[in-house]
């Protein structure tokens, strides 16, 4: 089956997203249906949205679900056979849509299908040897995974494999960072194929979806989830042992600077890398991503 603009929702995870979301929304055709998942619990940014946007539709969480947690609530309210998993601080091309809609006619078999950001770099993709070749073609080409802040999931199909049933599509552990790596890990697992479609492109601002004020706090919550990610990630796939091995070096050089920032009275610094520090400890422990930024709205 191939995507239509009928067939094809949009879902966004928000979390005080309101410097960027609206240039979001404005660049996503009016007849495709948009599901925001507010992690922030702020009713007056709900009202703002499904007043000014007739094809959207707020979702209030009732904690800060994160990312993964987000969207699989996002996907639960969905009703169409496919949905674009989009950040906020993305904006699309007048033809990113109709390029994944013509790509996905081509292609026989498919999960997921991304477009590319526009500038061609920080594309953050992982080929297969025999792909490497057509990294720089024109035509759509698999790949083992693909960023999670542009990836179009097919909905029906992927519902239906062992272990996702239910639209549990991202592993609701992760908090925050590589819970789009395992859920393209475990597509591949089961044979199934991912797609970057080249014609498809996107702006990406990058770090961007919170709002700027409270770049202190996010950037803290970011190096601890970070780390915590990688380590949980890592278990999950290839072992304890080898994710305690591969996040040591980072785990030593976070307590290093911490020790020297102190040092030289620069709290700021020393604080982020206390918090690199103390991610790896709690995953190390087996302790859930718990952390959450101190943001008081």
């Amino acid at each position: 089956m191939s995507i239509s603009r009928q067939n094809l929702s949009v879902v966004i995870v928000s979390y005080i997203s309101e410097e960027v979301i609206y240039n979001c929304i404005e660049s996503i055709p009016k007849d495709i249906n948009i599901l925001i998942v507010d992690n922030s619990g702020n009713k007056e940014f709900k009202l703002s949205i499904e007043e000014k946007y007739s094809n959207a539709k707020c979702i209030m969480s009732l904690e800060n679900l994160g990312m993964g947690a987000g969207n699989n609530l996002g996907l639960k309210h969905s009703t169409t056979d496919f949905a674009l998993i989009l950040n906020p601080d993305v904006v699309l091309e007048n033809n990113t849509i109709e390029e994944l809609i013509i790509a996905s006619k081509e292609i026989e078999s498919f999960a997921v299908i991304a477009p590319i950001i526009k500038s061609g770099i920080n594309i953050n993709y992982k080929l297969f040897d025999e792909n490497k070749k057509n990294e720089n073609s024109i035509n759509p080409f698999m790949v083992k995974s693909v960023d999670g802040f542009a990836m179009l999931l097919n909905v029906k199909k992927i519902n239906q494999i062992k272990n996702f049933e239910n639209f549990k599509f991202f592993d609701e552990n992760i908090f925050l960072y590589l819970e789009n790596d395992d859920f393209c890990k475990r597509l591949i697992d089961h044979n199934e194929q991912i797609y970057v479609v080249p014609k498809s492109k996107i702006n990406h601002l990058g770090g961007k979806a919170v709002s700027q004020k409270f770049s202190e706090e996010v950037e803290l919550s970011r190096n601890w989830h970070w780390i915590w990610s990688k380590f949980y990630f890592n278990r999950k796939h290839k072992g304890y042992f080898f994710a305690l091995i591969n996040g040591l070096p980072t785990f030593i050089s976070a307590v290093l600077k911490y020790v020297l920032y102190l040092a030289i009275f620069n709290p700021k610094k020393s604080k982020i890398y206390l918090h690199r520090a103390m991610g790896y400890l709690n995953a190390v422990i087996g302790r859930k991503s718990f952390f959450r930024p101190n943001i008081k709205i």
